[in-house]
């Protein structure tokens, strides 16, 4: 009678063999007295052949139904179900009891479908493949038996390719569709939808059913656009962001799967860069458009407006890129100084003007509000002498027709402030400023040009009175202490916020004409009369 033994059962056997089905296996064949008669090993080619069609000897085909992949038994045929009375001449003789160690390594059915077994699925899945979408996922790929024949992870590069359009085997094809990024399944694939009956000429043997562990990374059609998640809005939005304009925005740039590949925040700098000319790629070119300061949204960024087939750097090819950001400040390089009142006092006739001495208390911060400086922390107004570069051009004309006790919020673009430089440690580089200024006293100044002027009538004499030891040269000295002694009095006025022995050395040198430490009376000439013989000559 027939014998089967099995000696070794695999714990998990989802499927066994029916008739019909077609069978991969290995094999010995002996004789009852150990002589072995055949081998599949010894042509290193499995059997390949459909149970219960008659292919087999009945023998055999009995014994291997009900058995499993990675099963192995040992069969005893007796004559009857072998060969019989007739033997192979040759190699069995009549009447002979065959014996066979059989190993199945592959199981399959002429209806059997492609079978898709979803072993993790992210909560969230926005999208699935479909037909004509390009994707990249990474693969192990195994025969039934658990034989590895080919690995994505092991060339450390993922498999792209376009899905439903042919470029894959037809079983793959179809283990694809529906999947979501992050996705992991297993895609079993009958050999009809695979290699077919002649294998790959390498690694895959003809009529092997494959087996595919794959976890998708990247999705994305060739007719996508950007896409953009808004994050977060500010209530306040006075102004979007146009083509042409200046921004300055933190960044996360990541993966489809999260991978991250870059990041602003790591290097502790924002991206500073113009919108909508080309300085980007063309998705992010496009997804700047519109945000406000302060926002943050998602941009979601295919290939063909990113870095394309061939990738950059850490990003490799054909990778849809998801950057987060954060919007720190824009500009246009056409933006002039803004300037909004707060208050101003019912009493407003002095308005601060070129040359007047002001002191001012301001919060300067830059547009996403973080403080740069106070000059209420240090416990001091800062006191400058407007128009005369003592700020930054953007401060001068902000601190313009003020009146004391007014506040207003000036914002100065940075071509009028601290430029692309910044100011290393405390402004950074093509940032947009915020001052928020309270003018708490304003010191009329000198008209243009003059750092002294009389407040009377100018003496007759007036080198005489300098010159005190009346030798006919007026030295520095003498200068600086006729001209403190007009101050004191109150008979003249120098031009406030500027310091005195520089102003009075420099008005000494006006008059200095040869430069040799004294004023002579030739040299000696008041503004007005300098004007006159300027005048004249001309």
């Amino acid at each position: 009678e027939l014998s089967v033994e099995r000696r070794f059962v695999p714990e998990s056997c989802p499927r066994a063999v029916r008739p019909g089905d077609f069978v991969r296996y290995h094999y010995l064949g002996a004789f009852p007295d150990g002589t072995r008669f055949d081998s599949s090993y010894d042509r290193g080619s499995t059997f390949n052949v459909f149970v219960g069609k008659g292919q087999l000897i009945a023998g055999m085909d009995q014994a291997l139904v009900g058995m499993c992949v990675n099963e192995r038994r040992f069969v005893k045929i007796p004559p009857k179900l072998a060969y019989g009375s007739e033997g192979v001449p040759g190699v069995i003789p009549p009447n002979a009891v065959l014996h066979f160690d059989v190993l199945l390594i592959d199981l399959w059915n002429s209806e059997d479908e492609v079978q898709v077994q979803t072993y993790f699925k992210p909560e969230k899945c926005p999208r699935t493949v479909q037909v004509s979408d390009f994707v990249r996922y990474h693969y192990n790929g195994t025969f039934l038996d658990g034989t590895l024949f080919d690995s994505s992870h092991n060339r450390m590069r993922t498999y792209d390719t376009y899905v439903g359009i042919g470029w894959l085997i037809p079983g793959m094809d179809q283990g694809l569709l529906g999947m979501c990024v992050g996705e992991k399944r297993i895609i079993t694939i009958p050999p009809f939808l695979a290699y077919g009956e002649d294998g790959d000429g390498k690694e895959i043997p003809g009529q092997a059913s494959l087996v595919f562990d794959v976890v998708l990374l990247d999705l994305h059609n060739p007719k996508d656009g950007i896409a953009i998640e808004n994050q977060l809005v500010p209530e306040s939005c006075e102004r979007r962001s146009q083509t042409g304009d200046f921004l300055r925005y933190h960044y996360n740039g990541t993966l489809l799967d999260g991978t991250l590949f870059d990041s602003s925040y790591s290097r502790n700098r924002t991206y500073d860069t113009y919108v909508g000319k080309g300085y980007v790629i063309a998705g992010m070119d496009e997804g700047l458009l519109g945000v406000c300061t302060g926002e943050k949204r998602r941009i979601i960024i295919p290939p063909h407006l990113g870095y394309g087939e061939e990738g950059r750097g850490k990003i490799p090819g054909s990778a849809v890129l998801v950057f987060d950001i954060h919007v720190v400040d824009f500009h246009n390089p056409s933006d002039s100084v803004s300037i909004t009142v707060h208050h101003k006092p019912s009493n407003c006739t002095v308005l601060s003007k070129k040359g007047d001495y002001l002191k001012y208390h301001y919060n300067a911060s830059l547009l996403d509000g973080t403080l740069l400086d106070s000059t209420h922390s240090l416990g001091k107004t800062y006191n400058i002498v407007l128009g005369s570069g003592q700020v930054v051009l953007g401060m001068d004309m902000g601190l313009q027709d003020m009146c004391v006790g007014e506040r207003r919020t000036v914002i100065i673009p940075p071509h009028l402030g601290y430029g692309e430089d910044g100011v290393e440690g405390e402004v950074p580089g093509s940032a947009v400023l915020v001052f928020d200024i309270e003018l708490l006293e304003l010191v009329s100044g000198l008209p243009e040009g003059y750092m002294f002027v009389w407040n009377g009538e100018v003496s007759a004499n007036l080198f005489e009175e300098i010159d005190q030891n009346h030798d006919g040269e007026v030295l520095l000295e003498e200068f600086s202490e006729y001209i403190q002694t007009q101050v004191d009095t109150g008979k003249g006025k120098l031009a406030p916020g500027f310091d005195f022995e520089k102003i009075v050395k420099n008005m000494f040198t006006n008059q200095d004409r040869d430069g040799n430490g004294k004023v002579t009376p030739e040299e000696f000439k008041l503004k007005d009369q300098e004007a006159k013989e300027e005048h004249d000559e001309l």
